[in-house]
């Protein structure tokens, strides 16, 4: 089905579900109210991972939508258009380096597929020495961390032994991360290894002070109606901070709160499911970036 065009807001492109265009309607009148001289949060900064709303734009098209929306921040996720692989030679990656500098991207990442928890030893060493890679080119492009994530607990293994085996890679990670600069973030992703407790299990375990969580506001933050346990639980850990659909039912006011009286000073990057064409990117980034600064009204 293609895509057709929602007349809650003139040239934003969403996929026709009632969840999007629930979104669109949401957005809209906000984006309308604010003044473009809207006052942004000094302590929590907003950017975007290229999973999915940037997913098939070239570098130059996302660094561009960034800037005109007023995001700073962004995470590469591997093997999208903007192509920031590990495959690009020196020349290229200064190139990648200077173009997010003019585009005013004060803090960057690579979003990668790297995890730990498979049964099979060669496949472990294979993402951690891929992970390696990806830390080498975050230090040659400016990037501050290298995402990675557990992605659910294997069948018929004791919980404790694979927390206990991703934990010993990150550490390896986190050591090789270290000596170039770089950190290492682990999402808070998977299922099982998404419960806030096994992360902070993964954490203590690591006990690397060069590998830290993304937060990745996910279902089972909540507990009994409330994430402010979780958050608590995590805190300590959270080097960056994954947002997805701001008109949703997560509680991002409580979020956003917790961050900003807890002192941190990171970035919120959008991470939405729907596909946004190109030239609809610049309206939809203005009006998500419009709903996270209203989120943070008193």
């Amino acid at each position: 089905m293609q895509p057709q065009r929602s007349s809650a807001v003139e040239g934003l492109t969403v996929q026709p579900s009632r969840r999007e265009l629930i979104a669109a309607a949401t957005l809209a009148p906000i984006a309308s109210l604010l003044p473009s001289s809207a006052p942004q949060e000094a302590n929590i900064k907003l950017g975007t991972v290229t999973y999915n709303v940037a997913k098939t734009w070239d570098l130059g098209t996302l660094l561009s939508h960034c800037k005109a929306a007023k995001l700073t921040g962004v995470e590469f996720r591997t093997t999208h258009a903007h192509g920031v692989e590990p495959a690009c030679d020196k020349a290229r990656r200064a190139e990648i380096k200077r173009l997010c500098a003019e585009a005013g991207m004060l803090q960057t990442s690579l979003g990668t597929t790297c995890e730990f928890q498979s049964t099979d030893a060669a496949v472990v060493r294979q993402n951690i020495q891929t992970c390696r890679e990806f830390v080498q080119l975050a230090a040659d492009i400016g990037a501050r961390g290298v995402k990675v994530r557990p992605n659910g607990l294997p069948k018929g293994v004791e919980t404790t032994k694979t927390l206990d085996q991703i934990s010993a890679a990150l550490r390896e990670c986190g050591a090789f991360a270290k000596e170039h600069g770089v950190e290492i973030w682990v999402e808070v992703h998977g299922d099982g290894t998404s419960r806030p407790e096994h992360c902070a299990t993964l954490m203590r375990q690591c006990g690397h002070d060069s590998v830290g969580l993304t937060w990745n506001s996910n279902g089972t933050d909540i507990v009994d109606g409330s994430i402010v346990s979780s958050f608590k639980l995590l805190r300590p850990y959270i080097r960056c901070c994954h947002i997805n659909d701001l008109w949703g039912s997560y509680p991002y006011r409580v979020l956003f709160d917790l961050l900003k009286s807890s002192g941190y000073r990171g970035y919120t990057l959008c991470e939405i499911g729907a596909t946004m064409q190109p030239e609809d990117g610049v309206t939809f980034l203005k009006c998500y970036h419009a709903l996270w600064t209203e989120l943070q009204r008193t």
